[in-house]
């Protein structure tokens, strides 16, 4: 097998797209092989790494959206390979990607095949690995409740339109946090636990968060006790809702609420009362520009 080898699992939504095969076919005539699957339903990208690595592939390729990479890098952490990932992002938010400055344009993305690799780190809640962000709270409600047929009017767009459009319907939630010299409790309106830096179609959460460091940045939203109209001053004045958040950096934290959260792992939802989230580090070699801001060594 030849080092320019690689295998992409590509999501069945995106099985027409010309600019994917027009990238895939100018990548074949300088000299890479590329062989293509298409996913059809629940498992197949785990299936498809599987079948890969058992042949051999050293470079997998993940195009679609969160969901199908964060899929495709646990299958891949989970096996333990030195194989390498890299990203054709093809969803509606690919906020991972977008964080990681890794070109939304098909042909430019599969050139990151040519770069070294760098070893990150994956997040870990329960049996459930995340390469980008777990949200908790109103994001990742309106994360969950923004329809399909609506990304594809509005594109990412559509999770501000729903946001909006469910504003009367905010809610806080309680949670107690406690992690190595960290300690929380409260009402709080909007949590994320990243490896990436935003969810939810470009919210930023986690504006410090490197892939890299072998820890999770945790960013807690209390709620005010004016919740609805002190939010919507605070959204209209731009910066002063970052200024509310409690932020950390640690390697792992645990949730507790009696309540029960309503946790979003990059589209795939979690609930519990008692969670624990952990950094795995360099669980994963993926291939992302010299100068990403997700890598503490840039260049």
């Amino acid at each position: 097998m030849t080092e320019r080898k690689a295998l992409l699992i590509l999501h069945g939504k995106q099985a027409l797209n010309e600019d994917v095969r027009t990238a895939v076919e100018d990548k074949r005539a300088g000299g890479w092989h590329i062989a293509v699957r298409v996913t059809w339903e629940a498992g197949d990208a785990q299936r498809l790494v599987t079948e890969a690595l058992a042949a051999g592939y050293l470079h997998l390729i993940a195009g679609g959206g969160d969901g199908t990479l964060r899929e495709v890098a646990q299958a891949m952490a989970e096996a333990g390979t030195e194989a390498t990932l890299a990203l054709l992002p093809l969803g509606t938010a690919n906020d991972f990607a977008r964080a990681a400055e890794v070109s939304l344009e098909p042909g430019a993305a599969l050139a990151l095949l040519d770069l070294p690799a760098s070893a990150i780190d994956l997040g870990r809640v329960g049996g459930q690995m995340f390469l980008n962000m777990a949200t908790g709270g109103f994001g990742s409600q309106v994360t969950a409740n923004t329809s399909e047929d609506l990304k594809k009017v509005l594109g990412g767009a559509a999770y501000l339109f729903t946001g909006l459009s469910r504003f009367s319907e905010l809610r806080s939630a309680y949670g107690e946090f406690h992690g190595p010299d960290f300690q929380w409790q409260g009402e709080m309106l909007a949590l994320g636990i990243g490896n990436g830096r935003q969810a939810g179609g470009g919210h930023v959460l986690c504006p410090q968060a490197v892939a890299d460091d072998g820890l999770l940045d945790v960013s807690i939203l209390p709620a005010p006790t004016e919740l609805v109209g002190t939010l919507k001053d605070l959204l209209a004045g731009g910066l002063g809702l970052d200024r509310m958040f409690v932020r950390a950096r640690l390697p792992w934290v645990e949730i507790k609420s009696s309540q029960g959260l309503d946790i979003n792992l990059d589209g795939e939802p979690l609930q519990g009362d008692s969670l624990r989230f952990e950094a795995l580090p360099r669980a994963i070699r993926v291939h992302l520009p010299a100068h990403s801001p997700l890598l503490s060594h840039r260049g």
